[in-house]
């Protein structure tokens, strides 16, 4: 019996080891999926993070090429798609009221991700004061008065009851007196590229007062490719033929100032800087250099007391190229001292007064001032004059919005709004007469005069957002009784009415001001750089900017803080600005 039992022990051991055997592999197998498979998972997870990171990649690079093409007047579809590796990208260019929306999809494996920029054509433009004027200054009649800041390059006149709440500064005058200029032909002979490489940065002219004066400003005739950013204008004495000497004093040029096309762009110096006579100087446009954002400039080989450097300050400079140019200038000198006069001025000690003279003046704030008697408070003369500011449009702005409506719709004759209308971009060569409803959407040009009939609407399209445009003319603007403009129902949003009209109440008669305003006229940004704003009895405005102001008595203007940033955008030939750029999906 033993025999026969050996056997089948040894089959129950097999059948153990075998079970045993089974049941290790199961464990084994148990375990290893246990640990590999949140292995693979994380693995799988990195792939898809990669492959998702190459479609960003791919939809991102398009979108720039996109954004890249359109700020700089270069040619793109409204479908476009691009292959990296593995990637693909495709996009589309939807346009509406001058803002252009970019949406960039990129797939790689099935895997996507979208980015959008949204660019607008036009020009950022800060107004900073309830009022700004110009050389002509500022007079507030009886209970008239300005709910903010005043900025003034000339006298500012009050009589009984007028008001300024917050600061007011009379500066001395932007000078008219041009020294040195070199502005002929209209169109320049050459062009002098700088600020697109580090060797060839900044630009500089060397010239000779012919008299000894104070420096004032400077006008340069010059435009921008992209976007560069503002520059630094610098006068510096001659070291050995070169700019290499000390700053004698410095100002901003700005670059929401200066467009795409050439214009004349105005840079104000601090006050009081003398100049010898016949004596060589330089005037530095100090820039930082990119191959993309640059500056172009107007020259010429006409200028006889000086000659033009191309290089990099406190650095090398070199001859321009052909040698021998000289930059597109007007440099001014001199300029007359202002007085503030019969103006209450803040209140609960806040709100300063600041100008060379002030008089007769009841000041809650600081009285600076070199001389004057004011009725509450000596002069604080630790503060020297204040320095005139330039205004916030240029003629390169202007010129560059003529343009665009131009390449809108070109009305010839007058343009009667009879009924309700939509209009912009638009040219019209003669008078507009708005005498119903009148909805922008786009800049209008007025090469005549525009006026408005009683109670009618001036107002936004609602697809501006919290943009804005321009209603300009170089006529005169008459705003009747009820004429009130309104933006596009987003914050922010204004119309700035702008003329080139030189008219005041003296030149062209009562009545003839290049503005004149008859009642609150609401969401407008009122400018008259080279002429007078008459704002008759009771009326108001949210701002005013023009080279004479005149306030008649108990009107106001409300200044609001959103005006310090503004953007306005322009016709189908505007510059881009990038409004956002974010991933959406």
């Amino acid at each position: 019996m033993q025999a026969t039992r050996v056997p089948k022990r040894r089959g129950e051991a097999g059948q153990i080891l075998l079970g045993i055997v089974i049941l290790f592999t199961v464990i084994t197998t148990a375990t290893v999926l246990g640990v590999t498979t949140p292995i693979m998972r994380q693995i799988q997870m990195a792939n898809d993070t990669y492959t998702t990171a190459q479609s960003y990649l791919a939809g991102e690079s398009l979108a720039e090429d996109i954004a890249y093409r359109l700020k700089n007047a270069k040619s793109t579809s409204v479908s476009e798609s691009l292959t990296v590796g593995s990637s693909t990208a495709v996009a589309t260019v939807s346009s509406n009221l001058g803002v252009q929306t970019i949406v960039s999809t990129g797939n790689d494996n099935a895997l996507e991700r979208t980015v959008t920029i949204v660019m607008s054509q036009g020009t950022g433009i800060a107004f900073n004061y309830g009022t700004q004027s110009g050389n002509g200054g500022f007079v507030i009649k009886n209970n008239a008065g300005v709910i903010g800041n005043v900025y003034s390059n000339g006298s500012i006149t009050g009589a009984s009851g007028a008001y300024v709440t917050g600061t007011t500064i009379a500066a001395n005058s932007i000078s008219t007196t041009v020294d040195q200029k070199n502005d002929s032909p209209t169109i320049p002979s050459n062009d002098i590229v700088f600020a697109n490489a580090n060797t060839t940065q900044d630009i500089a002219q060397s010239f000779q007062l012919s008299s000894a004066q104070a420096a004032n400003s400077v006008s340069f005739y010059i435009k921008k490719i992209g976007s560069p950013g503002d520059a630094t204008v610098r006068i510096i004495t001659d070291s050995g033929g070169t700019p290499g000497g000390s700053q004698l004093t410095s100002a901003t040029l700005s670059a929401a100032l200066v467009t795409t096309s050439y214009g004349w762009v105005s840079v104000v110096f601090p006050a009081g800087i003398p100049l010898a006579s016949g004596t060589t100087y330089w005037l530095v446009i100090d820039a930082s250099s990119n191959s993309s954002n640059y500056y172009t400039i107007g020259g010429n080989s006409n200028y006889a007391s000086g000659e033009a450097q191309i290089g990099k300050y406190g650095s090398s400079w070199a001859n321009t190229s052909p040698a021998g140019l000289d930059v597109y200038f007007r440099f001014y000198v001199g300029g007359l001292t202002a007085t503030i006069s019969n103006v209450t001025v803040g209140s609960a000690g806040i709100g300063d007064t600041w100008a060379h003279t002030v008089n007769n003046s009841t000041i809650a704030g600081n009285n600076y001032c070199q001389i004057g008697v004011s009725n509450n408070k000596p002069c604080d003369t630790s503060k020297g004059d204040p320095s005139p500011q330039p205004y916030p449009v240029s003629d390169g702005n202007i010129a560059g919005w003529k343009a665009d409506a131009a390449a809108g719709t070109v009305i010839s004759g007058d343009k009667t709004i009879s009924s309700a209308t939509s209009l912009g971009p638009a040219e019209i060569t003669g008078n507009l007469y708005i005498y119903n409803t009148l909805t922008l959407t786009g800049i209008v040009y007025v090469e005549g005069a525009i006026s408005t009939d009683n109670n009618q609407q001036i107002k936004l399209d609602p697809s501006f957002g919290s943009s804005g445009t321009i209603l300009m003319a170089d006529g005169n603007i008459n705003l009747s009784n009820g004429a009130n403009f309104s933006g596009s129902g987003t914050s922010g949003s204004y119309v700035l009415l702008l003329t080139n009209s030189t008219c005041t109440a003296a030149s062209c008669g009562t009545g003839n001001s290049a503005v004149n305003i008859a009642n609150n006229v609401g969401a407008v940004i009122i400018n008259a750089q080279k002429g007078e704003v008459y704002v008759k009895n009771g009326a108001a405005a949210n701002e005013i900017t023009a080279d004479y102001v005149d306030l008649e008595p108990n009107a106001t203007v409300t200044y609001q803080s959103g005006l310090a940033n503004s953007s306005f955008t322009s016709g189908p030939s505007g510059g881009y600005q990038i409004n956002s750029w974010k991933e959406t999906q």
